[in-house]
């Protein structure tokens, strides 16, 4: 078996987060959570690992740890965005595999982050991105679960918070169970781009079905570039928005460390 193309892991994070003001920085058991995503990173046996921020803050919290720290402008509207910025300061060719890692995953499975890598480098598709099986009705309703809907050859076809697919005559008698024969998947927000198509889709304009849904990967379908999506090899934790995810993932590390002691 050949050796996994090499890539580098991207982190874009912002210190002004407005339902976690200081996201980044906030303390997890022994380091603050960008810390905890870059050794994910490293983890991963990433060739690089860029941390792009606009906050001295975050980059002097970083000065001991083995990743390289690019200061970005402040008013990026998209991690994206904040990464093609990235891209050019730092040089990266264009056929560079970036894994775009958000800022608040820290327990992004180091698995996911190499099949996300994987994915793009066996694909002929611009970008490559991840999903998992959907099980419970609760989620399927949730707008805050990004559903994903593929063609035969896993390609996406459209991302929705809606319930996509709808299946018609099984939600007609009942909302509560999901039928066993449709597959609903969830889009796991983490992506991979060649450095190339990353410049390329940061300076396409917002279009109407990203802004509808809010969902910036919706831009590269709308202009007609494929987006790959593979399963997730494990499932992905919820990352940290609120002050209740940044208490539920403290537990979960603080658990870990001390049964490693």
């Amino acid at each position: 078996m050949s050796d996994p193309a090499p890539f580098i892991v991207a982190i874009p994070a912002r210190y002004a987060s407005t339902r976690l003001p200081g996201k980044p920085l906030r303390q997890i058991a022994d380091a603050p959570m960008i810390v905890h995503v870059a050794r994910r990173a490293l983890a991963a046996g990433a060739s690089s690992v860029i941390v792009a921020t606009d906050d001295v803050r975050i980059a002097a919290e970083l000065r001991d740890h083995d990743v390289q720290v690019c200061m970005t402008r402040a008013d990026h509207a998209s991690g994206s965005d904040r990464l093609a910025e990235c891209a050019e300061q730092l040089g990266w060719s264009d056929d560079t595999i970036v894994v775009n890692l958000q800022g608040d995953e820290p327990l992004a499975p180091v698995s996911g982050i190499r099949a996300v890598a994987e994915a793009l480098a066996t694909s002929d598709a611009p970008m490559a991105t991840l999903a998992s099986p959907i099980t419970s009705a609760h989620e399927m309703f949730d707008p805050n679960c990004v559903k994903v809907v593929c063609d035969a050859n896993g390609y996406a076809l459209y991302f929705s918070r809606a319930p996509l697919p709808y299946a018609r005559d099984a939600f007609a008698l009942k909302r509560d169970v999901l039928p066993s024969t449709v597959p609903f998947l969830r889009h796991i927000g983490i992506y991979a781009y060649r450095a190339g198509f990353l410049r390329r889709f940061a300076a396409l304009r917002p279009t109407p079905l990203e802004q509808a849904e809010a969902l910036e990967q919706l831009r590269a379908l709308e202009h007609g570039e494929r987006i790959q999506v593979r399963i997730a090899p494990e499932p992905f934790p919820a990352g940290v928005d609120t002050e209740e995810d940044l208490a539920r993932v403290r537990r979960l590390l603080e658990s870990a460390g001390a049964n490693r002691e």
